[in-house]
């Protein structure tokens, strides 16, 4: 296992237990603050938990680039590439948006679209964890 291996499957593995952690924690609190603390828990949570998937989302990206631009071609990398584009894909195009929307006040229906959209970036990054699995053998 290469170094660059090992950071960009430590990235990766580190956003799936994140992503699981705010799906089953994160996500279902926003239900349970309140109205009148809701926009300033959201705005705390938002500022602190970028701090974490911020540098991992980039490091995750970046190493995945420069695997396959030194020739890394095995079919468990390939494969990870797609549910790596679709987090990012759905990161910018749903969830950003629906925090933005969520930003000044809860609203139930906005929080169901965010849980909801977040189950495919959960398993995305999911199905990205499972085919790094196989480039560690």
């Amino acid at each position: 296992m290469t170094l660059l291996f090992a950071v960009h499957a430590a990235a990766t593995w580190a956003l799936v237990g994140l992503i699981w952690t705010v799906q089953f924690v994160h996500y279902p609190l926003f239900a349970q603050v309140g109205a009148e603390a809701f926009r300033s828990y959201h705005a705390r949570h938002t500022r602190q938990i970028m701090w974490i998937v911020a540098p991992l989302m980039a490091a995750e990206l970046l190493t995945a680039i420069l695997l396959v631009a030194r020739g890394v071609r095995e079919p468990w990398l390939l494969a990870s590439l797609a549910p790596l584009a679709f987090n990012w894909i759905s990161t910018w195009r749903a969830q950003i948006p629906l925090h933005d929307r969520l930003a000044n006040s809860f609203d139930a229906d906005v929080h169901r679209l965010l849980v909801g959209t977040n189950w495919w970036r959960t398993a995305a990054w999911s199905i990205r964890g499972g085919c790094l699995l196989f480039g560690v053998s």
